[in-house]
């Protein structure tokens, strides 16, 4: 565990805002002073670096910090929508799901930002971004394993909101919905398509051919995944909050364990799959696969019986998510370096995605 001095250098921290991200300044804190009238003194703008799609921006006024959340250039008008509907989820969850940040506003004038936006409160924790986080945060076997359960155990809690009683059965159709999530996903692809990939088209064909039945309609993340939790500093097996609302519906609970077994690397994996800085899950002590999908299945009561199915999903999917990165990167919408590469993620995911349908299994795939 961490002392209170030393967890503050991991608490997740925003950094300069990248050029061309900028905000405008000077109309955002005339916002703000309308829906925070108690606002005094000079804003402070900076920017969390690590997401890949919606920019999040830190505002700070003295000792007070909130969150902003905007879509990010190169994105369709659509994109404008998401940015309430995101709001209005967390609105709807502040009274039944607490792991998430409060919402506090949402702007849909873009005559203020160019486009519509929201502010949340800062929930302050630490992160685990990326393969290997230091050394310092003291992960050993233990923690590890403790927080993989909590990591489930609070993805089986989320989808046992009451979709009914909380009004959110209004974000989606459940009927049907993992045929439209295939064909979603593939036409998705298609129209980000920039290189010639045919293993990935051939899961695409794949998952067309081989859809299971529902399995019940549930709130669901749709991308739920390490980076996407506030962990408590003194407790690093302990989630103080769930980020990143962009893409939750209602729908089928076992396509949402699909999405996050997408992001889940195994030391069994082939070493271009662990070289995806998808989260700290090669550390000793976490799940595999198999055992999260065990360890969900325990939890929530709910069998799943073709893990093959949500597990080569889940590839696709955030296949076709870093495929409509790179797009918008070689169109000149981002200058962030670090899309530059993700062709060669794009590559490898659909490389392991053939790899497990043609093994018919979800471990050891080395």
């Amino acid at each position: 565990m961490l002392t209170e001095d030393s967890a503050d250098k991991f608490v997740d921290a925003a950094r300069p805002v990248r050029e061309g991200e900028a905000l405008d300044e000077a109309k955002l804190k005339d916002y703000l002073k309308e829906v925070l009238p108690d606002l005094t003194g000079p804003l402070s703008v900076q920017q969390f670096p690590s997401g890949h799609s919606n920019l999040t921006y830190l505002l700070k006024v003295g000792e007070t910090e909130w969150v902003l959340r905007r879509p990010p250039r190169g994105k369709e008008i659509k994109t404008a929508h998401d940015m309430e509907r995101e709001y209005r989820i967390l609105s709807r969850l502040e009274n039944i799901y607490p792991k998430i940040p409060r919402p506090l506003a949402y702007c849909g004038d873009v005559d203020v930002l160019g486009v519509p936006f929201y502010v949340m409160e800062r929930v302050k924790g630490i992160i685990l971004r990326g393969k290997e986080p230091p050394k310092e945060l003291n992960l050993p076997g233990d923690v590890m394993r403790g927080l993989c359960l909590a990591a489930v155990k609070n993805l089986v809690s989320l989808h046992g909101v009451d979709i009914e009683a909380s009004g959110l059965i209004e974000l989606g159709k459940p009927g049907g919905y993992v045929s439209r999530q295939v064909k979603g996903w593939t036409e998705r692809y298609f129209n980000a398509k920039t290189d010639e990939l045919p293993k990935l088209e051939e899961v695409a064909t794949w998952l067309d051919e081989n859809k299971p039945g529902e399995k019940g309609a549930s709130l669901i993340h749709n991308d739920y995944k390490f980076d996407n939790l506030v962990l408590n500093p003194q407790d690093l097996t302990q989630i103080l909050a769930v980020l990143d609302w962009e893409m939750a519906t209602v729908g089928d609970p076992l396509m949402d364990l699909g999405t996050s077994l997408g992001y889940w690397v195994d030391p069994a994996d082939p070493d271009p799959v662990k070289v995806l800085p998808f989260g700290p899950t090669l550390l000793e002590g976490n799940l595999n696969r198999a055992q999260v999908v065990e360890r969900y299945s325990q939890e929530s009561g709910l069998p799943v019986e073709r893990p093959v199915f949500y597990y080569v999903y889940g590839l696709f999917k955030v296949a076709v998510i870093a495929q409509q990165i790179y797009k918008r990167y070689k169109e000149g919408f981002s200058k962030d370096p670090r899309f530059a590469m993700m062709i060669m993620g794009v590559r490898i995911l659909g490389d392991q995605a053939l790899r497990a349908v043609e093994k018919n299994r979800i471990y050891d795939l080395g």
